[in-house]
């Protein structure tokens, strides 16, 4: 097995290769499985709330609100559709677009949202934060700056 590769002109140990995946699920798992205990609410619908309560007058349209979460037009179909079954939001058609829909937080979405916010962002806080230092922060605040652009900009290319 290959120990190191070059990217970049840097060295890629074993460790820096598998510390990114194995870091990031992790954290992901257990903010989600904290999320279930304290609320009953998965990770990703904390997410789906929370960018509709950022967006203008609580709406977005499902194309870009798939985009947002990096699902398919499917995938984000079943999921608002979960989360109207739980009354959390609706779905309404987009009045520019009569082809399309948006997907609208509802009053019961917010208020979950809301209960579920301090209890997530103190685990965000003990599990990521609590790791990093100022300076990491600066640098990491950076990287998946960089990184979220060049993602943007190239979509799904892996070459």
């Amino acid at each position: 097995m290959v120990s190191t590769i070059s990217a970049n002109g840097c060295q890629l140990t074993a460790a820096t290769r598998t510390g990114l995946p194995n870091a990031s699920l992790r954290l992901e798992t257990w903010l989600d499985e904290g999320l279930r205990a304290d609320n009953g609410r998965t990770l990703t619908d904390y997410h789906l709330l929370l960018l509709l309560a950022e967006a203008p007058r609580h709406r977005l349209r499902m194309s870009e609100l798939a985009d947002r979460m990096v699902f398919s037009r499917s995938r984000i179909t079943y999921r608002v559709s979960s989360t109207t079954k739980r009354g959390l939001a609706v779905r309404e058609p987009d009045p520019d677009d009569g082809r399309g829909s948006r997907a609208v937080l509802t009053a019961a979405g917010l208020e979950t949202l809301r209960r579920a916010t301090p209890g997530h962002a103190a685990s965000v806080r003990k599990l990521f934060f609590g790791s990093i230092n100022d300076d990491d922060l600066a640098c990491v605040e950076g990287v998946f700056t960089r990184l979220r652009e060049s993602l943007q900009r190239n979509g799904r290319k892996t070459t």
